[in-house]
């Protein structure tokens, strides 16, 4: 090859790499994008559904229903039956029994369309409550999926750590 044909055959390279960067690099800001926003609608879902004690129960729940939960939400925990009409009823009730319900996000996290949050979740202020983790599967803006574990705060442990 002469030197000229190199020249070419570079700067075409440098053209086709730059495209290839740039459609990746699209695709990359895109993604991130879609996992910013599921992050910021988890974060608000939960929010509405535990710190919210300004607002009725009932609006609560009409605002987890109408812009949270997805018509055909899928429950993975044992102890929670499946469907979006099951879980809002068991906050309706969670609501009467616990009024002074409170939680805090300690970390978040998003990869694609899943979201992670770490909670200490407490029934009522003085308790000491439980940490929770839950993975919700968003799709158009919705949960659609749910998975969770949680364990109670204990009075002592075994370490000078943390649960959160």
């Amino acid at each position: 090859m002469t030197r000229k044909n190199i020249s070419i055959s570079t700067i075409g390279f440098g053209i086709f790499a730059l495209s290839l960067f740039g459609e990746v690099n699209a695709k990359d800001t895109a993604a991130i994008k879609l996992e910013q926003s599921n992050l910021e609608k988890a974060v608000y879902c939960m929010e509405v559904l535990e710190n919210r004690l300004d607002l009725k129960p009932s609006h609560r729940i009409d605002i987890l229903r109408d812009e949270c939960y997805s018509e055909n939400f899928i429950e993975h925990a044992p102890n929670i039956a499946d469907g979006r009409e099951a879980l809002l009823s068991l906050f309706a009730s969670r609501y009467k029994k616990y009024p002074k319900l409170s939680m805090t996000i300690k970390r978040t996290a998003s990869d694609g369309d899943l979201v992670w949050l770490h909670l200490h979740v407490k029934h009522t202020p003085e308790s000491l409550g439980g940490a929770g983790i839950h993975i919700f599967r968003m799709k158009a803006g919705k949960i659609v999926e749910h998975w969770g574990v949680g364990q109670p705060v204990p009075k002592t442990s075994k370490n000078d750590n943390t649960m959160f």
